[in-house]
């Protein structure tokens, strides 16, 4: 995978607007996650997993995380929905199995009403006992995409 590099930096500011400090941090604090941020990388890159973790041991919010790692050109990987991988495209998957519609209507009502976010899919998750992957599976196969990440990767 190549870095996160500035032009990369810019096509994303283009979509997404993430202020510099979103958790209007002091810098000694955000120096200290930066620090911490570095301490977790995995072969130069930050899992959405370990980035959901250094949030909630700093109690700060996700998106501060991934602003984070956007100012130190650390690409964020393996969305814990799948979102970064091509193998995620509707129809790849063999083992497919459909949910239950009350779980397929839920997912319609968030994407009716443009709330088909990051957070509402690990919501859904929880409210049904379901592993996100399987929601972010169904919401794929539908043909839908999930918006709004919590560490503001899309």
């Amino acid at each position: 995978m190549r870095d996160f590099n500035e032009a990369d930096k810019k096509k994303k500011q283009k979509r997404i607007n993430v202020p510099a400090n979103p958790g209007n941090l002091s810098p000694e604090v955000l120096a200290e996650l930066e620090n911490v941020v570095k301490g977790s990388l995995k072969d130069g890159y930050l899992p959405c997993p370990a980035a959901w973790v250094l949030a909630d041991e700093a109690k700060v919010p996700r998106i501060v995380i991934g602003s984070i790692a956007d100012g130190l050109g650390v690409r964020v990987v393996k969305c814990q929905l799948g979102c970064f991988g091509v193998a995620k495209t509707p129809g790849k998957k063999t083992d497919y199995e459909a949910l239950e519609s009350g779980v397929v209507a839920a997912i319609e009502g968030l994407e009716a009403d443009d709330q088909l976010t990051c957070a509402a899919v690990f919501d859904l998750a929880k409210t049904h006992k379901l592993n996100p992957m399987v929601i972010a599976d169904e919401i794929s196969a539908m043909g839908l995409k999930v918006h709004i990440c919590q560490l503001g990767c899309f």
